[in-house]
């Protein structure tokens, strides 16, 4: 049987070794790899997205103003141990 995301997979795979990238995977079905990114971006929507934005560059400008105003220096960083 043929699986076409089998071939887009080993382009995908032959395309990062190409270029030297190490791959942030482990085992299948292991959900502890993203969970760091998962977490942000759960709180993200909860505390920043509160409409859609008008441009692409609006969405930059209060993604930033978010990241950089309020949730690095107040949120809590257990993953990088503060």
């Amino acid at each position: 049987m043929f699986w076409p995301y089998a071939e887009a997979s080993s382009c995908f795979r032959g395309t990062t070794q190409s270029l030297e990238f190490v791959q942030s995977m482990s085992r299948k079905a292991n959900r502890w790899d993203n969970a760091v990114a998962e977490s942000f971006f759960a709180t993200r929507k909860c505390e920043e997205v509160t409409a859609t934005y008008e441009t692409k560059a609006h969405a930059c400008q209060a993604i930033a103003r978010y990241v950089h105003g309020f949730y690095n220096p107040t949120r809590m960083h257990s993953a990088l141990g503060a």
